[in-house]
Order: structure tokens, then sequence, then C-alpha cells
């Protein structure tokens, strides 16, 4: 299968296609609603603000061509804010609605002594859930990070966790859609075998 790397103007596209590129999995760039229609599975990268993320996706009529996806069981990966894009909604920018795909909503992470946001760096994740996005990845294991806000998500969708000041979800998974508040193709090894998963898994 072809993974489709969504181009919404907010993805940190080049680094995704290179670690794509480097695990042996084919991969495509779509630009439009048809192109998703189309896909086998979607990658939904994302750098920047939420609020601004979701008025691309919805004025390049990307949203509801996902969530149409989503809903005939596309598999679909979110990653940082693409993961939080799949919320019901989120604050960040003046609020505003996600898509709706994953129950809950994305919250600012609080400040607390010691612990500087936005929150940048590697962190361990602790497998909350026996999950294929975890294939062959030992429990505890460390992912990169970069990010000021957190998917509060309903907890039976909650696959993994970390901490930073708080604990919040790190991953999260509701049947074929899955999501990782870590960036994968910064995360070496790891990281990697997360895109191995996605891209191979049967159950997906």
């Amino acid at each position: 299968m072809t993974v489709s790397l969504v181009d919404y103007g907010a993805g940190n596209l080049r680094s995704v296609a290179n670690a794509l590129e480097f695990c042996g999995i084919a991969w495509r760039l779509v630009q439009s609603p048809n192109e998703v229609a189309a896909s086998d599975k979607l990658l939904l990268p994302g750098v920047g603000s939420y609020r601004t993320a979701m008025l691309n996706l919805s004025s390049r009529g990307l949203s509801d061509a996902i969530i149409s996806g989503a809903h005939q069981g596309m598999p679909i990966l979110g990653i940082c804010l693409g993961m939080q894009l799949l919320a019901e909604n989120g604050e960040e920018g003046g609020g505003g609605s996600g898509l709706g795909l994953i129950p809950g909503s994305v919250r600012k992470l609080n400040a607390k002594p010691g612990f500087r946001i936005p929150h940048m760096g590697f962190n361990g994740v602790l497998q909350e859930k026996d999950h294929p996005l975890f294939y062959e990845i030992r429990n505890r294991s460390d992912f990169y990070f970069a990010h000021s806000y957190f998917f509060d998500a309903a907890p039976d969708k909650i696959v993994g966790t970390t901490t930073h000041g708080e604990q919040f979800a790190a991953a999260v998974a509701y049947g074929a859609v899955w999501g990782t508040q870590f960036h994968p193709e910064k995360s070496q090894g790891n990281g990697l075998q997360v895109l191995r998963n996605f891209a191979r898994s049967p159950t997906c």
C-alpha cells in the first residue's frame, strides 16, 4: 500500500517524506479532496497553529474528504499537530472545531516550575495498551516531542502517555485512526518503527 502524505500548508512534509523513504515505504503527496478519497492510507503531519491548520484544511475541501475517508475505514495517522486535528475541538489560536475523529479537546500544557513550554526533546512513552502502533517497540522507549498543546483525549482512546510537568496523551487510537503527539520522523529507530507499523499493519 502507498501512504498518502497530506499537504495542507502546515506540515513538516520533507522530513516525514525522508523518513518514509528511508523505511522503504511507498508514498505520494496529496493536495486535493479527490486525491484524499483515492488514497490507501493517509498520513496527516503538522507544525503550526491548530486554528490556522483547520482553516487550511476546510478551505481546500480536505477536512470533509478526510472525515469521509475515516468513516469508510481508511487508515489515518496524525503526527503532532496532525494528531491534535483529529480532536473534536482545540483552544489554540482562538479556538475552533477539529475533525472530530477521536473524542477530546486540545488544551495548552500547564506551566509548572522546572518544566519549560514548549515541551521539546526526548521523553519516554508509557504504553498504556497493547496496540499495533507499538509493535516491536519496547515499553517506555524515547520519542521526540515539540509542542505547547496536548490532546486531552477520551481515556479509552489513549494508547500511550508521557509526562512533562503533567501526564498527557502521547499516542491515541480509535479504530483505524491513530495519532502521535511525538514526531516519529525525528525519533530515530523507535519513530521509524512507528511509521513501519502504520504502513504495514493489517489491522488498520
